[in-house]
């Protein structure tokens, strides 16, 4: 029995671990030097609400909660670099995941979304 369960855990690290693409988590300032490099899209995955309360610049906004989110992103660049955020990291979370499912593989994700970005005094933009 436990071969068994050394060679199931095994297995499963190894499936899990090997090819599989996880998003890249940064502090605000690594994801603001992030956001800032040339071809890089900046994703916002906030409800439209939340976002004209203030985002990051040149942010796109894409509803990770709401109903056309897998479509959405079905109409992005899957070769191209995202930093992805949201309020406090868990919507970018489930974000990142559900591109990586879908065939995205350069991913960044803001660890504490935009309250960290705020509280390192980072800018916002409305409009």
């Amino acid at each position: 029995m436990k071969k068994l369960l050394a060679v199931v855990a095994a297995s499963t690290l190894f499936l899990t671990g090997c090819g599989s693409v996880a998003a890249t988590d940064l502090g605000a300032a690594d994801f603001q030097k992030k956001a800032s490099e040339a071809g890089v899209v900046v994703l916002d995955v906030r409800s439209a609400g939340e976002f004209m309360t203030g985002h990051i610049a040149n942010a796109i906004n894409i509803d990770v909660e709401g109903l056309t989110f897998e479509g959405d992103i079905a109409k992005l660049d899957k070769s191209a670099t995202y930093a992805v955020y949201c309020h406090s990291g868990r919507r970018s979370g489930i974000a990142v995941g559900k591109m990586k499912d879908a065939g995205f593989k350069n991913l960044f994700n803001l660890t504490n979304g935009i309250q960290e970005w705020q509280a390192a005094g980072l800018p916002l933009v409305n409009n």
